[in-house]
């Protein structure tokens, strides 16, 4: 089957078929192992595109910023000097960068912000992350699978914390997608809405996979082989959300016991940054505010031969470089 994923925006996963997803996972591949083998692959030069972050970032704005330079194209960066949503209208913003640019990333808030970009700029554009979908990171983490697995459908993958937001809707929409088994264990106030649910339960039918929503910790973790997990309180919170959040998943942390449970082959992912110890500032203010050294995940998890969080952090930049390389006209 042929693809041609060219002029098409990269928004959310919902838009893109099983084999279109795995088209970018194989065309990774092939430019990681070309950048390991030091093979140039600059043949998009004379090429330029917008990197807007109203969020800030490590890993996706390097991803993006050194796969456009392998591909010899140039970047802006757009952040809290720009006018978007202040003096000038996001309509207007797409129109005026989609004149002057082959492509445009967005990493912020709602949704609607980058379909809008989408919408009016006439060219690509990409979703570095919103409050809703990661779908850059999806890829990412489908590639470190595939890497450890060699294949997706059948493979049980559990996510442990709060699945009501861009993880936990992207992992529920990549595993329907590709035939994984998805398991969310959290406590029942942040399942996955029952929307989305239903819809990736449509694509189930066709790739074989399954939805499970538990508070069981025991019954999700057993036989797992892929162990995800993502921080539970978004920076910028009150207080009082952290102490819920905290209280609220406590008995869903990635620790030593819940790895025990899943397969020996089992691998531990997490999209970072995580609060796996008190090295960060924000670590240590939680650690005086609530009590607690380690929350999501144990840094014992963290750090040991089944963490493969640092593999999907360089998998951001081939991805990224696939997806701009696959879409840039």
């Amino acid at each position: 089957m042929s693809i041609n994923l060219k002029g098409r925006s990269f928004l959310t996963l919902k838009d893109f078929s099983a084999e279109e997803i795995n088209y970018l996972i194989d065309l990774a591949a092939d430019f990681k192992d070309k950048k390991k083998k030091h093979i140039p692959v600059d043949t998009h030069r004379g090429k330029n595109i917008a990197l807007i972050f109203e969020k800030t970032s490590t890993r996706t704005r390097c991803s993006f910023e050194v796969a456009a330079h392998d591909l010899g194209i140039m970047t802006t960066y757009l952040a809290e000097g720009s006018q978007i949503g202040k003096k000038e209208s996001i309509a207007d913003t797409a129109r005026v960068l989609g004149r002057m640019f082959e492509g445009i990333e967005y990493r912020g808030f709602g949704q609607k912000l980058v379909e809008d970009l989408a919408k009016y700029s006439g060219v690509p554009v990409w979703n570095g992350l919103t409050d809703e979908y990661h779908p850059t990171q999806m890829l990412a983490d489908m590639l470190t699978v595939k890497e450890n697995f060699g294949h997706f459908k059948g493979l049980k993958l559990v996510y442990f914390g709060d699945a009501r937001f861009n993880i936990g809707n992207s992992l529920c929409i990549v595993c329907s997608k590709l035939g994984i088994n998805f398991v969310a264990c959290t406590n029942k106030k942040y399942f996955p809405n029952e929307k989305l649910i239903a819809e990736c339960n449509e694509w189930n039918k066709t790739s074989g996979g399954s939805i499970t929503l538990t508070e069981n910790v025991d019954e999700a973790a057993k036989d797992a082989d892929i162990i995800y997990t993502d921080v539970w309180v978004s920076m910028g919170e009150p207080d009082e959300v952290w102490a819920e959040r905290i209280n609220d998943l406590k008995p869903y942390q990635v620790n030593a016991a819940v790895m025990k449970k899943a397969k020996p082959t089992a691998i531990f992912m997490h999209d970072l940054p995580s609060f796996h110890n008190l090295e960060t500032k924000i670590g240590k203010e939680i650690s005086e505010k609530f009590g607690i050294s380690e929350m999501e995940v144990t840094d014992e998890v963290f750090e040991s031969k089944q963490s493969v969080v640092f593999d999907e952090a360089e998998n951001r930049m081939h991805t990224i470089k696939a997806v701009i390389a696959a879409t840039i006209e």
